[in-house]
């Protein structure tokens, strides 16, 4: 099973932005394209999760999230 990322983000986005979140102590700007067939994308620099709406419940359990 895939070990839990440390932020989860949802969005109705297929495309998105992640710089960090913690202004000077982030990192760059990355513009990443959430997977239409997986419903999600992580981070390559902060190991955000950001999961698109439609795959929220999907995901969730995939990563043994709650809400």
């Amino acid at each position: 099973m895939p070990t839990s990322p440390r932020e989860v983000q949802i969005t109705d986005q297929w495309r998105v932005s992640c710089d960090g979140g913690e202004g000077a102590l982030g990192h760059p700007r990355v513009w990443l394209s959430v997977d239409r067939d997986e419903g999600y994308v992580i981070c390559p620099y902060c190991d955000k999760l950001i999961v698109h709406e439609d795959f929220k419940d999907a995901v969730f359990k995939k990563f043994g999230l709650s809400d």
